[in-house]
């Protein structure tokens, strides 16, 4: 068995078991049954210094695993969004955005809401032209979000 596949198993067995309220249980017994040890042993330095050094390796370990769950669970759906772009009439153009620098992400982000602006602003013109017709809130919003059919931005499908 691969070291990447090995690590990828004990990292998803151990994040799933550590978000059960078993866990959390045993956790706070450990906890109990230490600080039940302080008067025997004295409250010495040795009694604080286990629980300090315990604590401490379980979060360097958990650290790196959950850092793995959350690394692949965020590849997973950002494949699926990127698929769901692929196939729907929004712009590929956001495809893999993820992988551009800030400042390129910060760009996408300032067309994005001039023309979100642009759309919201055609949506309360069409409104004062057709009063009949009732905008509500949640058709604004969509409204704002078809920025997506903005070629003149680039975003075109």
């Amino acid at each position: 068995m691969k070291l990447n596949t090995w690590f990828t198993k004990v990292a998803e067995t151990v994040s799933h078991a550590a978000g059960h309220a078993v866990a959390f249980i045993f956790c706070c017994l450990v906890i109990v049954v230490w600080a039940a040890c302080g008067p025997i042993f004295q409250f010495s330095d040795t009694w604080q210094l286990l629980i300090n050094t315990g604590t401490t390796i379980v979060t360097f370990l958990m650290v790196f695993l959950i850092q793995n769950t959350q690394n692949r669970d965020g590849a997973a759906i950002q494949a699926k969004l990127d698929e769901l772009i692929r196939v729907t009439a929004a712009s590929n153009s956001f495809i893999g955005i993820e992988h551009l620098t800030e400042e390129e992400v910060n760009e996408f982000r300032a067309k994005c809401k001039a023309a979100a602006g642009k759309a919201v602003s055609a949506a309360v013109k069409r409104r004062v032209r057709k009063p009949a017709k009732r905008l509500t809130k949640r058709h604004e919003n969509v409204q704002a979000m078809s920025y997506l059919d903005a070629p003149e931005l680039g975003f075109s499908a």
